[in-house]
């Protein structure tokens, strides 16, 4: 059985909020990470993934996020103790609060870095790299699909309207 774990990838002004996990982590403690937690048993249970999300940013940096949030990837690893955990990671938006090192057993560190610091940083692992390089095109596939949406939105208005009509033929 695993253990499930999840991660915020979240992305302010071309950065990724990133922290530094407290040396006193017994999971890769020190070293660089997206911020997420452990998913507690609840029985019967509805939104589970989303709300320990959600718990796990307040707790450990101070934020609220969003309702919607968008899976990026999932990857499974071994604990030193032999557990095995089932990591997913979702982008999310910051919704209220400013990150912090609200918790610092958890966390010593935040830090917002672009993804090119993240990947030069030599307390970056593996696993960090990859999640970042997956939500990297995750969020340009949002944005792709957020402007494919106005496009059409556009050219509906404009035939509603009747005007731009020959733009909009060609661009149809």
């Amino acid at each position: 059985m695993f253990v499930l774990n999840v991660e915020g990838a979240i992305y302010k002004e071309g950065k990724w909020l990133i922290i530094e996990r407290s040396s006193k982590e017994e999971h890769a403690g020190g070293l660089l990470s997206l911020v997420g937690g452990t998913v507690e048993n609840e029985g019967f249970s509805k939104d589970l993934l989303e709300r320990t999300l959600k718990r796990e940013l307040f707790e450990e940096v101070g934020i609220t996020i969003k309702e919607e949030v968008t899976y990026v990837r999932n990857t499974s690893f071994v604990l030193p103790d032999g557990r095995e955990v089932l990591d997913l990671v979702f982008y999310c938006e910051i919704a209220s609060g400013e990150p912090f090192a609200k918790s610092p057993d958890e966390v010593a560190v935040v830090y917002w870095m672009t993804e090119e610091e993240i990947i030069a940083h030599p307390y970056a692992p593996l696993w960090l790299r990859e999640s970042i390089e997956e939500a990297e095109h995750t969020i340009r596939k949002i944005q792709f699909n957020l402007n494919d949406t106005a496009l059409y939105r556009w050219l509906f208005f404009c035939l509603k309207k009747e005007i731009c009509v020959d733009l909009a033929n060609k661009l149809m």
